[in-house]
């Protein structure tokens, strides 16, 4: 992984910020949380097709480390609540009010567990790609 994919996620992390604080504009907070899921979504065929992980984890032994899998989990774990967000906003357009502080809550918690997801991603570049 590189510092510029890195970057690029932190990027997005402020497009979620702002979707977050626009809530109320609808027509612009769907697509852009829209945009950021689909991005979390595509990034690990990203890295998958771009980075050497063979070399990373089998040869360089990274696959026993805690980082790594702490950093699965917790992708795993945003996944987890990208689905429950999704199954909140479904009640909403159906006009269950209820479903408001279910889709509250759980942004906040999207927002804490993509935050540790980016630190533990920064934590796991490789230092030969820092320039």
């Amino acid at each position: 992984m590189t510092a510029e994919t890195v970057w690029v996620a932190a990027g997005t992390y402020l497009v979620m910020l702002a979707a977050f604080y626009l809530s109320r504009y609808r027509w612009l907070h769907i697509p852009l949380m829209v945009s950021v899921i689909l991005f979390d979504l595509a990034m690990p065929f990203y890295l998958y097709l771009t980075g050497d992980w063979y070399r990373r984890l089998i040869e360089h032994e990274e696959i026993f480390s805690f980082l790594i899998w702490m950093h699965v989990g917790l992708v795993f774990t945003l996944y987890a609540l990208y689905f429950l967000q999704i199954q909140s906003a479904r009640k909403i357009f159906h006009g269950d009010c209820e479903g408001r502080a279910d889709h509250y809550t759980q942004a906040k918690a999207i927002l804490l567990v993509r935050g540790l997801v980016l630190l533990t991603a920064a934590l796991l570049v490789e230092p030969e790609s820092v320039h």
